[in-house]
């Protein structure tokens, strides 16, 4: 079932440094919310923050409350590795694991929960594929690496990989950043066929791309160098690109800087 995700005063930092400071947004379930704004504005970060791989990096923490569905994942009696269960992410660049098969890519996160028969992870892998529309492409080359697929191909095979372990959230990273118009339009289509089943946030820097998939539109900046990134406007995405409240983002929107 997909998860609401409350952001209430969210703060994080690198060390000393303040990467974001007090962003505060809903994002409803069964919706693709799309994060923009200008390089260094923290949406990646805070994008992070939200299945705790923000503070993978070593002095990085995080302050304030974020909850998906009531609970606080920042608690400190939180497993993190539940959270990162229920919230799957994909990164700017396909990242399959190179030396696995396509079928073992997908299964490699249900093999770590646990799960070991074999009828079990050919129909979790079958279906994971099918939601990923590549099934059709692949099922006749399974054992063959998943590193032979085409870039677009391997972008679709690590998000089959995310939701077989069926997450309640999805996080994109720029998952098209890589990519060709026909593949990124194809990442798209999928995005768009999957938020019936998950709550999809996707960080990207192609404001059209923003307005073709998404429902809310968050937008990011920053005063100054060196100064944190700040949520300036979040709102329906029709209303941020037709008619923004804030002049800063109607200046994004247009071009005029950033």
């Amino acid at each position: 079932m997909a998860k609401r995700i409350e952001a209430v005063g969210v703060t994080a930092y690198y060390g000393s440094f303040k990467a974001i400071d007090s962003i505060t947004m809903t994002i409803e379930p069964k919706s693709v919310t799309a994060l923009i704004g200008p390089s260094g504005c923290g949406k990646s970060t805070f994008l992070r923050s939200i299945n705790r791989m923000h503070e993978v990096l070593p002095g990085a923490r995080v302050e304030g409350r974020l909850t998906v569905d009531d609970q606080n994942i920042y608690d400190p009696d939180v497993d993190v590795t539940a959270v990162r269960r229920v919230i799957g992410m994909v990164f700017q660049r396909p990242n399959p694991f190179p030396t696995m098969s396509i079928f073992d890519n997908v299964v490699a996160g249900l093999r770590l929960n646990g799960v070991r028969s074999k009828p079990a992870l050919a129909e979790a892998a079958e279906r994971a594929l099918r939601s990923a529309n590549l099934w059709d492409e692949v099922k006749d080359r399974l054992n063959k690496p998943g590193a032979s697929l085409s870039g677009g191909q391997q972008q679709r095979l690590c998000i089959a990989r995310a939701i077989a372990v069926e997450p309640q959230v999805l996080l994109m990273d720029e998952p098209c950043s890589a990519l060709d118009p026909i593949s990124t339009l194809a990442i798209e289509d999928l995005m768009l066929g999957l938020k019936d089943r998950f709550t999809i946030v996707i960080v990207t820097h192609n404001l059209q791309q923003a307005a073709r998939v998404s429902d809310k539109t968050g937008f990011f900046s920053i005063d100054a160098a060196g100064e944190p990134g700040r949520l300036v406007e979040y709102d329906d995405t029709e209303k941020i690109f037709g008619n923004p409240s804030v002049p800063k983002t109607r200046d994004y929107i247009a071009g005029r800087f950033g």
